[in-house]
């Protein structure tokens, strides 16, 4: 399925992973939303279940084990070319993910990554479509935290 201009909305899936009053965000190295921030995540495979896409996504973009996927919210996230056309389509599912363990690994998808305090969030460069969901949850991840001692670099 194409990514840019496709035929209909394509299933994506975010993970919200919380660890000492920190959440894990990415800058994103490809399009949409090419250098800027958001959480790992990733498309949906045919066959595959969202809560596995998420626990396979992490892995991939981020080298970290993460367990328990729960739903927490659904964005829509539509972008539009100069003529108004449906360029991007993405309907994404956010799981909060407990932390299993891991080293920090960006792949090559990922420009950086790090952990970034909660209250420091909204001073970043963010996705609209992120930024939609951390306005909608901020209380939420003010309660939310893990603690698991991670691999160091």
């Amino acid at each position: 399925m194409k990514r840019k201009y496709p035929a209909q909305p394509i299933v994506g899936v975010g993970a919200l992973i919380v660890n000492s009053r920190k959440i894990l965000l990415v800058k994103r190295g490809i399009e949409p939303g090419k250098r800027k921030w958001t959480i790992p995540g990733g498309l949906v495979e045919l066959g595959e279940a969202p809560e596995e896409t998420v626990i396979r996504e992490v892995m991939e973009e981020c080298g970290l084990n993460v367990e328990n996927p729960a739903l927490v919210d659904a964005v829509n996230n539509l972008i539009l070319d100069k003529r108004g056309r449906i360029k991007y389509h993405f309907v994404i599912l956010d799981f909060l993910v407990e932390l299993k363990g891991g080293k920090l690994t960006p792949n090559e998808e990922i420009l950086e990554a790090k952990w970034v305090p909660l209250e420091e969030v909204k001073n970043y460069d963010l996705t609209r479509s992120f930024r939609d969901f951390l306005y909608r949850n901020r209380d939420l991840l003010e309660k939310i935290d893990s603690f698991v001692q991670l691999e160091e670099k």
